[in-house]
């Protein structure tokens, strides 16, 4: 059995390379640091297994899951430092998980539960087996903040942001910059994970790296081949994806 291991700690991945030396039924064919990576690698080395760290800086194991193209789909074992979601999320059949920091026995006792799995029980409704997982994740994680308030960490301060506040969220690399009125706060977040956050009748999303507050759009620039832009109450302008224009103008009533 190949597998792949996926963490965006250098010290996770080791740990389970060193365990899985003692396992001859399985043979590590990569590692992977973050998600985009993984979904490169899980597509070309179509490994049996997986480990899947769920948060990652710049996306979590969920949205990995949902960009791979292989058939049949991987084994997967998810790793996750949050134990308030994980006896909900994680009792699916064919998936498994790792509570950091886990002892050696219950890594074993994992290993041996998906080494009696096949590969087509994994296979079987994967999709919608993400997406439930992915809900519950969602639901869960809206849960540990503080309620309609976004924490935003400041030194050795947490500032409990209002929604309300914000004008928009640009993605910048693994980080979310989300601009208020007069500041501009930098937030280790995905704009997924943002978008679960925020309520979907006042946040719209109009480009994959862009969420916009729609009381905050000034007006719609028009320009050539029938694109558009929001001008937002900032002067900023910013791009409307084509994929997004209908929906985008339908919420904002045009």
């Amino acid at each position: 059995m190949r597998a792949l291991i996926i963490d965006d700690e250098e010290l996770a991945r080791k740990r389970i390379l060193n365990l899985l030396e003692e396992v001859p039924e399985i043979m590590v064919s990569g590692e992977c640091s973050n998600g985009k990576t993984a979904i490169i690698q899980i597509n070309d080395l179509k490994p049996d297994l997986i480990f899947l760290d769920i948060n990652m800086k710049d996306m979590n194991g969920f949205e990995v899951l949902q960009e791979i193209n292989i058939s049949p789909k991987p084994l997967v074992i998810f790793v996750t430092a949050y134990d308030n979601y994980a006896t909900k999320a994680f009792d699916v059949d064919a998936f498994d998980f790792l509570l950091k920091p886990f002892k050696d026995q219950r890594f074993f006792k994992t290993i041996s539960k998906i080494l009696n799995i096949s590969r087509s029980e994994a296979d079987s409704n994967f999709e919608k087996k993400i997406k439930e997982l992915f809900k519950i994740y969602s639901r869960e994680a809206k849960e540990v903040s503080s309620p309609g308030k976004i924490p935003i960490k400041q030194g050795n301060k947490t500032m409990l942001l209002d929604p309300a506040e914000i004008s928009y969220i640009i993605a910048s690399g693994c980080y979310a910059e989300i601009f208020t009125d007069n500041k501009k706060h930098v937030l280790r977040e995905s704009l997924n994970n943002l978008e679960e956050m925020l309520d979907e009748n006042i946040f719209f999303r109009i480009h994959r790296s862009t969420i916009v507050n729609l009381n905050h759009v000034k007006e719609i620039v028009h320009s050539e081949y029938s694109e558009i832009d929001a001008r937002m109450t900032d002067d900023k302008l910013l791009h409307i994806s084509k994929s997004n224009k209908k929906q985008f103008l339908e919420k904002i009533g045009i």
